[in-house]
């Protein structure tokens, strides 16, 4: 059996808020989402999932931009074309994602140096 979520449930398991969620939606970030009777949104597993690969991709700053465009490449199917834009989408963002890393290593080494440089003076301050 499949087990459905609420908004307010994927909102909570998700950290984004029931607004975004509808805004994702509205915007074709989320395939429809499936309903009640009522018309209450109701999130599969599946959605769950593809929600959280863009919490990733968000998180590692992708933009919406291009997380609209993996969404439409992935609503294309799986296609030689499509799954190659694809790949191709996530190894560029990956190259990125990488020199950010190396830039913040950088960065921390500096900060680092400056808290050893820190240390020795307050040793002496104090000797």
């Amino acid at each position: 059996m499949t087990h459905f979520l609420t908004i307010r449930e994927t909102a909570a398991l998700t950290g984004l808020s029931t607004h975004t969620l509808r805004y994702y939606e509205r915007i074709g970030l989320l395939d429809p989402v499936g309903r009640r009777d009522n018309s209450h949104r109701l999130f599969s597993q599946q959605d769950l999932a593809w929600i959280q690969f863009l919490l990733k991709l968000k998180s590692t700053g992708l933009p919406v931009r291009e997380m609209l465009r993996y969404a439409e490449l992935r609503r294309a199917g799986n296609t030689v074309e499509s799954m190659s834009a694809r790949r191709a989408l996530l190894a560029q963002h990956t190259q990125e994602v990488q020199q950010t890393i190396a830039a913040l290593q950088d960065n921390l080494r500096v900060l680092q140096a400056k808290l050893v440089m820190y240390d020795g003076m307050l040793q002496e301050a104090e000797a």
